[in-house]
């Protein structure tokens, strides 16, 4: 659990500092791409109007000036074209090729991409002119500034994740130590717990062997301290199930093996019950795990479907591969159907969807038992409730042979 807040963590603060990033650098393209349009027409525009006229020395100069040429029909039909000394002019047909594709885009300004030129329609004391500027210089300048802002990105994310796993690790602290402290606790009080229901038990058996004495409130007492007593084994197994450190002695498991083994007992009491039991379990599915806590996981799912299927009806169980690297576990049985809400809750410790919470001998603890279990195995646990149907899906890795 604390892994996947870490995780989060990380998500949620690389996601935020990726759409600011994108934001910035989104709106610094833009910015930069608006001006150097408005920075070329606003030269074009002037180079229309007249010539350009050097300044005197040591004075910047106040506009930016690029490779332009102009061009404007003569009386006779003819181009004139004016400027330009870094362009041929000298090609009508080409100047010609030019002004049709001007004609054609029907705007006062424009960018030809297929010859890189931006050009401008003005209305001057000379007539119609439309004066052509390059692009390139342009071009290359936003194409440096993606350039530079990926990189800078790319060092800022790294430099992010970096302190986000910092930053999530200091802000996990105090719900590590919480969470450790809590499981401790449980540990702690479910073993000082043991002696005192052990001596309550041990003096109600004999109260009650002694001529029958007792009776009926000897008989309460011990009913109650062994709903006590399963409670808290069961809680002792869940502060087993959520200590990590277990999994340090995980080794192969033949799960289809284990799973065929853990069914043998319950067959009897779907017998008895009149449940039809059907099983599917491909061989030789091998696991890396604990084999006494998959064991575990498997009879707490197999208990719930007994306990729930009602008499009669079929419940199934199957095991298969799901590709080269997982297997998947299903156990179907009829049951009233749950809702969405009540699916993700059903593993939640205590959680009961009998709301009246009776005494079934259950505590609402199982599911979140074998949910801890699924989860130090790295797998993954869920429910369905389809047509009557409750089915627990377990999906694990399979060991690499």
């Amino acid at each position: 659990m604390l892994k996947q807040l870490r995780i989060k963590f990380v998500a949620v603060v690389m996601v935020i500092v990726t759409v600011m990033l994108c934001l910035v650098f989104g709106m610094l393209y833009h910015f930069t791409r608006v001006n150097l349009e408005s920075e070329s027409i606003r030269m074009m525009q002037s180079a229309a109007e007249g010539p350009f006229q050097p300044g005197p020395p040591g004075e910047r100069p106040g506009e930016v000036h690029l490779p332009y040429f102009i061009l404007r029909l003569g009386g006779r039909g003819e181009l004139i074209a004016q400027g330009g000394g870094y362009y041929d002019l000298t090609d009508e047909a080409f100047l010609r090729e030019l002004v049709e594709a001007v004609l054609q885009t029907g705007g006062q300004t424009g960018i030809l991409e297929d010859y890189g030129l931006r050009f401008c329609a003005v209305h001057s004391p000379r007539g119609q002119e439309l004066v052509f500027a390059d692009i390139s210089s342009e071009q290359s300048t936003l194409k440096h500034l993606v350039q530079n802002c990926a990189l800078i990105g790319t060092l800022c994310l790294a430099v992010f994740f970096g302190l986000s796993l910092l930053l999530a690790r200091w802000a996990v602290r105090p719900v590590e130590r919480a969470w450790e402290q809590q499981r401790q606790f449980v540990a702690d009080a479910s073993h000082e717990l043991k002696t005192p229901l052990a001596v309550i038990m041990t003096n109600a058996e004999l109260l009650q062997g002694r001529d029958g004495g007792g009776g009926l409130f000897s008989e309460n007492i011990l009913t109650m301290s062994r709903q006590m007593r399963s409670l808290v084994e069961r809680l002792l197994e869940l502060a087993r199930a959520d200590n990590e450190g277990e999994q340090s002695r995980a080794a192969p498991v033949n799960y289809s093996a284990l799973i065929e083994n853990a069914l043998l007992p319950f067959e009897p009491v779907f017998f008895e019950k009149g449940l039809e039991l059907s099983v599917e379990i491909e061989p030789d599915i091998v696991v890396s795990g604990s084999e006494q806590r998959l064991r575990q996981m498997v009879e707490i799912l197999l208990d719930n479907a007994q306990k729930y299927a009602g008499t009669g009806g079929s419940v199934t169980l199957r095991l298969q591969r799901t590709g080269r690297r997982h297997c998947r576990l299903s156990l179907s049985n009829p049951g009233e159907p749950l809702s969405g809400e009540e699916l993700k809750n059903i593993f939640k410790r205590f959680y009961r969807v009998d709301k009246a919470r009776s005494r079934d001998g259950g505590f609402g603890l199982g599911l979140s038992i074998a949910e801890s279990i699924v989860i130090a195995h790295h797998g993954r646990i869920w429910a369905e409730s389809r047509d009557g149907l409750i089915t627990f899906w377990v999906e694990l890795p399979v060991k690499a042979q």
